[in-house]
């Protein structure tokens, strides 16, 4: 749109359309004491806005049989809804209610602290979530990226008590230019075009529209000295977590890493991590390992829980496989088996609508294009075994890991 706003639409037959708005703000935008603004707002926005109250806002999607939903990273905000196609005017419309002109009524927004209170007490009692926090902490420490996404309780409570609060951070941060409108469906694309251009016309471009910038703040890596980390916990089981930096979005390597991290740990019982902690040895019952791109940087990861005296041949098993990727490179057969295992899961994850969905918004906010998934493998099949050894030894290498133990 000529204020920057972004549009994206993919036409398919199903008579279930996703629809929504995914804006470029999150955690890594806050300032320390407002940590958790974005993850509050996500919540908030639900209690009310300038047209409808609360209750009206949950009936208004729920009403007709749809879903509304919405979520909160380091880096984006996504309110998004499936509906029944021939809703699809109404459920963008107060989507975009509730991204323009959230009211933040502090009687409702005093109730849903409480909720965001409980799910922070939630996360607390899930080891094997709330690790992946602590992990980033660690990685990103002296960055807005190590701020956790639901916030502190202290920061929490300073942002409800002015409603103000949380509508300045929303003008500040929602910008056309970092908003992408969404949408998968028996739609027309006429029909999305214009209900968007509604929606969002009278936003002012604040940046210019075409390129215009997401907010960065370059992570600095802690010293060496910081790259181990244990807690005590109280659970029956260690939980632990290795890692390292990685390519950002748009990285050349960036796809080649996906398949280097789907032989490595990825969600196939064929995984090579799980074949040697669960098949072999049955040591654990869930081993696994993920990238994730950031718009200027990333990591991977690889998570496992086990019993105490297992911990040890459990790191150094991990470490034994990450030593073979780094020291020879994949045979050619093996390479085409791990390219043949892709390439059926990605056929497979595009049937998932909702996830299709957020994915192609989320390449249109940051690349202004949204490929198909045969385009992307397509990108992915070029990869040599000498690539993945060269990814192996720059992001894999034991000389860049970090470690974090629940103890």
């Amino acid at each position: 749109m000529p204020n920057g706003v972004k549009i994206v639409h993919k036409k398919t037959p199903s008579p279930v359309a996703y629809v929504g708005v995914m804006v470029g703000a999150g955690t890594r935008h806050e300032l320390p004491e407002e940590n958790g603004i974005a993850h509050y707002i996500e919540h908030c926005v639900f209690k009310g806005t300038a047209q409808h109250s609360a209750r009206q806002i949950i009936s208004k999607v729920e009403g007709i049989g749809g879903e509304i939903n919405a979520y909160t990273t380091k880096e984006e905000t996504t309110f998004y809804a499936a509906t029944p196609v021939e809703h699809i005017t109404l459920t963008l419309r107060l989507i975009s209610e509730l991204v323009l002109c959230p009211t933040f009524p502090k009687a409702e927004t005093d109730k849903e602290l409480s909720v965001i209170l409980d799910e922070i007490e939630s996360y607390n009692d899930s080891p094997s979530e709330l690790i992946y926090d602590d992990f980033e902490a660690l990685l990103f420490d002296g960055t807005p990226l190590a701020m956790p996404i639901l916030g502190t309780k202290k920061s929490l409570r300073a942002i409800s008590r002015n409603p103000q609060t949380p509508i300045n951070w929303v003008r500040a941060h929602y910008t056309p230019a970092r908003m992408v409108v969404f949408c998968q469906g028996d739609v027309s694309p006429d029909k999305i075009f214009r209900l968007a251009e509604q929606a969002f016309a009278p936003l002012a471009a604040t940046q210019p529209c075409s390129e215009a910038p997401l907010q960065r703040s370059a992570p600095t890596a802690p010293a060496v000295s910081q790259r181990q980390r244990s807690y005590k916990k109280h659970t029956h089981q260690v939980h632990a977590m290795l890692g390292a930096k990685a390519y950002p979005l748009g990285h050349e390597l960036q796809l080649p890493l996906y398949l280097l991290n789907n032989i490595l740990g990825g969600g196939s019982l064929n995984s090579r991590l799980n074949l040697s902690l669960r098949e072999k040895r049955g040591l654990v019952y869930t081993v696994e390992s993920a990238y994730t791109p950031l718009s200027d940087t990333g990591y991977w990861c690889t998570y496992f829980a086990c019993d105490k005296e297992d911990l040890a041949a459990c790191e150094q098993l991990i470490r034994d496989e990450l030593d073979r990727l780094c020291s020879s490179p994949l045979s050619d057969a093996a390479l085409r088996q791990a390219l043949r295992q892709l390439r059926g899961q990605m056929a497979i994850a595009a049937q998932n609508q909702e996830a299709s969905a957020l994915a192609m918004a989320k390449s249109m906010l940051y690349f202004s294009t949204a490929p198909t998934w045969q385009e992307t493998f397509d990108k992915i099949a070029g990869t040599t075994p000498r690539t993945l050894l060269q990814i192996s030894q720059e992001t894999l290498s034991p000389d860049n890991l970090y470690t974090l133990r629940y103890e």
